[in-house]
């Protein structure tokens, strides 16, 4: 999300950093705290994120809970903090879900037909359902249902609501702002499988930055006052309040597990 570039600024990257200037008064703190000017562009994807800050264009992310691996293991980047509701509790649950017409009552109704998935890098919209799937249910994309991708979890809950997939995975965090937004309403959505627990988005920087700038960026999370601001107005809808800390080795240990139950490798080509 931040870096101090040659000319003493701070580049900002997050597509999800830009939605309805939920993030400006953020980067205001961030350039107080750090005493740097920051500067936000979006990126399209996941891959861009990671690309971006393997070539030193992009100093601070938010990466998804399913491409933390990657990024950690090709770009350099080093989670720190993670949002968290008031009393500490954090993280969110992969459900599979379809809408209430289909017809299907449980996950082997979906047997021979379509299943969307977010993006291949997603945790909850590919990789952990791919594995608990194959593990529990014995049914593998292209020989038991059909595999497509909706490139994020917006569309395949409204797909799914608006019956142009019959199911789906998704996050539900996401799921519970949309339905708190009324761009879906319960009666749409039906739940076929909710999982435990996993970590959502982290937040972190690129390995390389001068120790001191580090110290500064983590700072400014950590002493960002959330009240009355809209990032709380946004995240409060899913029950985020602050931002806690967090390491990769501790709260990404299942997602390392769900990875090699898929045996996914992490190629830095």
């Amino acid at each position: 999300m931040v870096i101090a570039g040659a000319d003493g600024r701070i580049q900002s990257v997050n597509r999800s950093f830009c939605e309805g200037g939920v993030w400006s008064e953020f980067l205001a703190h961030m350039e107080a705290e750090t005493g740097k000017r920051v500067q936000f562009f979006p990126v399209q994807s996941n891959a861009a994120q990671i690309e971006a800050m393997r070539a030193g264009r992009l100093h601070i992310a938010g990466f998804n809970t399913g491409s933390n691996p990657l990024a950690v293991a090709c770009s350099g980047y080093r989670p720190f903090a993670m949002m968290a509701a008031a009393d500490g509790s954090f993280g969110y649950e992969m459900e599979i879900i379809t809408h209430p017409d289909s017809g299907f009552n449980d996950i082997e109704d979906l047997r021979g037909q379509k299943l969307a998935f977010t993006s291949q890098t997603s945790n909850s919209g590919f990789k952990a359902p791919s594995a608990i799937l194959k593990s529990e249910y014995g049914m593998e994309p292209g020989r038991d249902f059909e595999a497509v991708f909706s490139g994020k979890h917006d569309n395949s809950i409204l797909g799914v609501a608006n019956q142009d997939y019959p199911a789906a995975a998704i996050a539900n965090s996401v799921l519970s702002r949309m339905l708190s937004r009324d761009i879906v309403s319960e009666d749409q959505i039906k739940t076929l499988y909710k999982s435990q627990t996993f970590p959502t988005t982290s937040y972190g920087l690129a390995h390389d930055l001068h120790p001191d700038l580090q110290e500064a960026v983590q700072n400014a999370f950590f002493s960002f006052d959330w009240s009355g601001t809209k990032l709380e107005e946004e995240f409060s809808k899913s029950g985020e309040a602050q931002f806690v800390p967090i390491t990769f080795q501790k709260e990404w240990s299942v997602i390392r597990q769900i990875d090699d139950a898929n045996g996914v490798q992490y190629s830095c080509q």
